[in-house]
């Protein structure tokens, strides 16, 4: 039986005007799929203009966000593309030292995902063992295409990635998402990478699972979304030149052959983001970064808004696609109720 829509009673505020059919169609798809969620709309100015639970969801739960910590791992790597640890152009050989075309495969191919890597390999959930080991496992594997040919979306080329960044620091990967983005945007301790998000196992572990792995509250999120929006800037200060951002909304290798790609996603990729337009080879004003469990954070800098659809399915249902869906229902209204048409 499904709890009240409502979610708070008698208590919860009223729904602004602007907002009432946006609020009437995520009151429908919960409905319709019976499964809790809220919604949080921001203005390009951190005003939250919009916040509704439905069902027993709540702004502060903590949910495992499966590949919405995709976007947040981006970040982390952007931030130390800026100090000067790494480039997009750093390669796996400079870095890892791997040899012959495996070693071509740069930066930026694995935030796109056309490393020509196999994109899933098991290690990246095992937590026994370390994240250097793992990587030095998916190594072993032949790649599906050159680098820069062939779009995969999977685990594997951000695990290479993070390797890439705890070499490059000399710490591990938590230890560096900590100190460039987790501590700066004062986010929730709990807010980390696990080896097994949904059953809580190995918080700050050895073999973190990098494109899947966080934890995250719609709260804990909105956080990480505006820095990403504001590009780089966050209470006033550059954290990092905005440069980057750009490139995030552009597909670097436009001619890739699709591989393996979500169903649900009729989209392009940019860096550890879904491009969300028809021009992702020159650059999309709206980007997101869905999770498989529903979870769906998105930003719209042409309107001037950023959203969270926050959720957690259950495991029978992770591969509906239905955070997405429900967020193509809801963006039109969004857009309408902050521009005023």
């Amino acid at each position: 039986m499904l709890l009240s829509a409502c979610g708070g009673g008698g208590d919860e505020p009223s729904v602004p005007d602007a907002f009432a059919q946006v609020d009437s169609a995520a009151r429908a798809a919960y409905v319709e799929h019976g499964v809790p969620m809220g919604l949080a709309v921001y203005k390009a100015d951190g005003t939250k203009v919009f916040e509704r639970m439905y069902g027993d969801f709540a702004p502060d739960r903590r949910v495992a966000i499966a590949s919405a910590s995709k976007l947040v791992a981006g970040v982390t790597l952007f931030r130390l593309i800026d100090e000067g640890y790494l480039s997009l152009d750093s390669t796996t050989a400079e870095v890892l030292g791997w040899t012959g075309t495996k070693g071509e495969i740069t930066l930026r191919h694995l935030l796109s995902f056309t490393s020509g890597l196999e994109p899933e390999n098991a290690c990246t959930v095992q937590p026994g063992i370390t994240l250097a080991d793992c990587v030095d496992q998916i190594a072993q594997g032949d790649l599906l295409a050159p680098p820069g040919t062939r779009f995969d979306y999977g685990s594997t080329h951000l695990h290479v990635a993070a390797r890439m960044a705890e070499v490059a620091v000399g710490a591990e990967w938590n230890a560096i998402y900590e100190q460039q983005l987790r501590l700066p945007l004062q986010l929730s301790p709990e807010f980390v990478y696990y080896s097994a998000p949904r059953q809580v196992i190995g918080a700050n572990p050895i073999n973190p699972l990098i494109a899947g792995g966080m934890r995250a509250s719609m709260n804990d999120y909105a956080n990480v979304l505006r820095f990403v929006y504001d590009k780089g800037r966050w209470q006033g200060a550059q954290l990092l030149a905005p440069g980057i951002f750009d490139q995030q909304t552009m597909e670097p290798y436009p001619n890739v052959i699709i591989g393996s790609t979500p169903s649900a996603l009729n989209a392009r990729y940019g860096l550890t983001a879904w491009l969300e337009c028809a021009t992702p080879a020159t650059g999309c004003s709206t980007i997101s970064s869905p999770g498989a469990f529903g979870f769906t954070p998105w930003l719209d800098r042409a309107t001037g808004y950023y959203a969270i659809l926050g959720m957690e399915l259950d495991d029978l249902r992770a591969d509906r696609g239905i955070g997405p869906l429900i967020q193509q229902t809801l963006k039109p209204l969004i857009v309408e109720a902050v521009t005023g048409h």
